[in-house]
């Protein structure tokens, strides 16, 4: 048990802005040394610029403790290393996105993956004893392991605790101690800002003769012996690198990434840092060797120790609260930071026993500064800002201000939150981000919008999405708004046959010319039943599979009008949202080739499942994925290749029906831990091809 602390929630949120500040002002110079930074970047005070109109791509330091922090959600505070390594299993397509897919004995992360993939087991699957201590440990033990002191304020055993367990799925002697280490000194932040004191308070959870505590202590001694009352200057830092370089450098350790040398400039970050952010995560760039990690690990610890007070507002106007992620399930691989603070949140609160908040809205600026992404445009007007207010809204916590200058007649301002990328709109993408939207024809928007009480033009708002398959906005009628009250706006969005929705905000429109003021949002959301209809003719090629649809493995393409999978193990590509409950999925799919094409419903990830198909000997059959698919049900159903069917698969509370053509053929009611809620997918095993050439859901129940 762990108490929280009375800003718990703000010093989360803080502490995850931190890690994303140093991950972003670290990855452009990432592997980089010392001498390359200092003589091609020289002083590094700012972000390095992104490629013109695009969003920071995803980065394994962020998007998989993301996934890994799931394993709470999915089995609770007693989570062992085990269910962890299955979460890992279960969240990560095969051998693509969200981590460094280096080979078998060079990436740690791969290594591991593999061994449990073979049916070995966390810790095993990291272990030394497996992997030899070289993969073991490299960096990834620690730099995954903010989150566990995030989730159990001033509590650093139990955090260091989590964090072996998760460092254990992966790594092993060094690389569980720095998870331990770092775990524990973000939590320790919440209620300790000394540098030198969170150093101790690490080298405390691990074992004093290890090679981790051996350059901690180093670090440590360098700074005390060479500062002078306890201070030291701006420079002094340069001269600890370098003897980090002569008795720690990357020359003393094999591999790719050792852990050591990083471990060495994260102490030294902190110590030299002034107890700054900034000043903390721009040394441990300029530092070299794995910037992006050594930064984002001490922005973690400095953002819980500053506060969001101490985070310099410049780049948090840069960062603008967007984070992407990279795993399988792809509606969750497009988050806001404040709603990454929501989760981790909820997690310790369950683990600290405590009352859980009551649930947020999707978009809500309750924590200070927070801009949850939203943009903002102006037509035949200026744009003059988009930024936090304080003291507004429902909880009294803040709201979002837009504020515009001369806005004409027949112009508009939009304001929106993005519920879609393309995979061309980031600055990159190694990791292999791929998205599912967020929002579906069907729902119902509400949103809560003010203008102020001096305000004397007549303005009209709406909500409004953006269909950008079709290029199309969809509005409510506007309501005349009065000023200074607040109004609750709804929009249900109609049944948009093959959308794409990639925005959701609120449109404003001047009754005359020259508005020159602002208007607030509270909060904005959607619930209701969604409703998807596809015949793929207006999707894309996007990263391995087509827009707004994941693959967890095998070879997906549109050819002849159809969304075709096909391989030499089980394929499946995945759509929707991981919340939804009750659903029918209709699909006309043709089987081409093999014996095994499946439709899936209640996807949970690659891990948990059901699937309905097409099987040998003339049958239907249901699968339950649980680790691995097993059929469960079947029935007599004479099929043929090339011939088109209609498969239409309904869930409902833990029962699952089939129909093939119209005529019912299977009902099969789950009685041993159903599954409630999931996306769909498509799945064909292996050496089987299919091709799908509609796909339709409607969903009954809220998601």
């Amino acid at each position: 048990m762990t108490s929280l602390p009375p800003d718990y929630r703000d010093r989360v949120y803080a502490g995850w802005l931190g890690k994303c500040i140093g991950v972003r002002m670290g990855q452009p110079v990432e592997s980089w040394t010392y001498k390359m930074i200092a003589d091609n970047v020289g002083e590094i005070s700012d972000f390095l610029p992104l490629p013109p109109g695009t969003i920071f791509k995803p980065d394994d330091d962020t998007a998989f403790p993301l996934v890994i922090i799931r394993a709470l959600e999915d089995y609770g505070p007693g989570v062992t290393a085990e269910q962890m390594g299955e979460t890992v299993l279960n969240y990560l397509a095969d051998q693509r996105g969200t981590i460094w897919w280096g080979g078998y004995g060079v990436s740690t992360e791969h290594t591991a993956y593999l061994n449990l993939a073979r049916g070995i087991p966390a810790p095993c699957s990291g272990s030394i004893s497996l992997n030899g201590k070289v993969v073991a440990e490299q960096i990834g033990g620690q730099i995954f392991s903010d989150i566990w002191g995030l989730v159990a304020p001033n509590n650093p055993s139990l955090a260091a605790e989590y964090a072996a367990r998760a460092s254990s799925v992966t790594h092993d002697g060094e690389g569980i101690n720095g998870g331990r280490f770092i775990a524990g000194l973000v939590s320790q932040a919440f209620s300790v800002a000394d540098p030198v004191a969170l150093v101790e308070t690490g080298l405390s959870l691990i074992p004093a003769d290890s090679e981790y505590a051996r350059v901690a202590q180093a670090v440590l001694d360098f700074y005390r012996q060479h500062s002078e009352g306890g201070t030291s200057s701006a420079d002094d830092w340069r001269a600890c690198y370098h003897f980090i370089a002569r008795n720690f450098g990357y020359d003393r350790y094999p591999g790719v990434v050792h852990i050591i040398p990083n471990a060495g400039v994260v102490v030294m970050a902190l110590l030299y840092g002034r107890g700054e952010l900034a000043r903390t995560v721009q040394i441990a760039t300029m530092a070299g060797w794995d910037t992006d990690c050594n930064a984002g690990n001490v922005g973690a610890i400095m953002g819980i120790a500053v506060g969001l007070a101490g985070i310099d507002r410049h780049l948090r106007d840069q960062m603008n609260d967007v984070l992407v992620g990279a795993s399988v399930i792809g509606s969750r691989n497009l988050i806001h930071m404040p709603a990454c603070a929501d989760l981790f949140c909820r997690l310790g609160e369950q683990i600290a026993g405590a009352t859980p908040a009551p649930a947020r809205a999707r978009y809500h600026f309750d924590y200070p500064g927070s801009t949850c992404g939203f943009r903002a445009q102006c037509h035949q007007g200026e744009l003059v800002r988009l930024g936090h207010v304080a003291g507004q809204g429902l909880t009294g916590r803040g709201a979002l201000r837009v504020a515009v200058r001369d806005l004409r007649k027949k112009g508009e301002l939009r304001f929106f939150g993005r519920t879609y990328y393309r995979p061309t709109e980031l600055s990159g993408n190694f990791y292999g981000a791929s998205f599912s939207p967020q929002i579906y024809p069907g729902q119902t928007v509400t949103a809560r919008v003010y203008i102020p009480a001096n305000t004397t033009v007549e303005l009209l708002a709406a909500p409004f999405v953006w269909d950008d398959n079709h290029q199309t906005s969809h509005q409510a009628v506007g309501t005349l708004l009065t000023p200074g009250q607040w109004h609750t706006l709804t929009y249900t969005i109609p049944r948009l046959e093959n959308a794409l929705i990639s925005q959701v905000g609120i449109v404003v429109h001047p009754r005359s010319d020259s508005w020159t003021g602002s208007v607030l949002l509270d909060v904005l959301d959607w619930s209701g039943p969604a409703w998807f209809r596809s015949d793929f003719s207006r999707e894309r090629a996007e990263f391995g599979a087509i827009s707004q649809w994941t693959f967890h493995r095998g070879y997906w393409r549109l050819e002849d009008e159809a969304y075709h999978g096909s391989g030499a193990d089980l394929s499946e590509s995945y759509t929707g949202d991981i919340a939804w409950r009750d659903l029918t999925l209709a699909v006309d799919l043709r089987p081409l080739s093999g014996d095994y094409h499946n439709v899936n419903v209640r996807v949970q990830g690659a891990r948990r499942s059901y699937a309905v198909g097409l099987a040998p000997g003339n049958r239907l059959v249901v699968y339950k994925n649980a680790g691995g698919y097993r059929p469960v049900a079947e029935a007599h159903c004479p099929w043929r290749h090339g011939q088109r069917y209609r498969l239409e698969v309904t869930a409902t509370g833990p029962e699952i029906k089939a129909t093939l053509d119209g005529r019912p053929l299977l009902r099969w009611l789950d009685q041993e831990s159903p599954y409630f809620h999931g996306q769909v997918g498509l799945s064909v095993f292996g050496g089987c091809h299919a091709a799908y050439e509609r796909v339709e859901v409607s969903c009954r129940a809220d998601p």
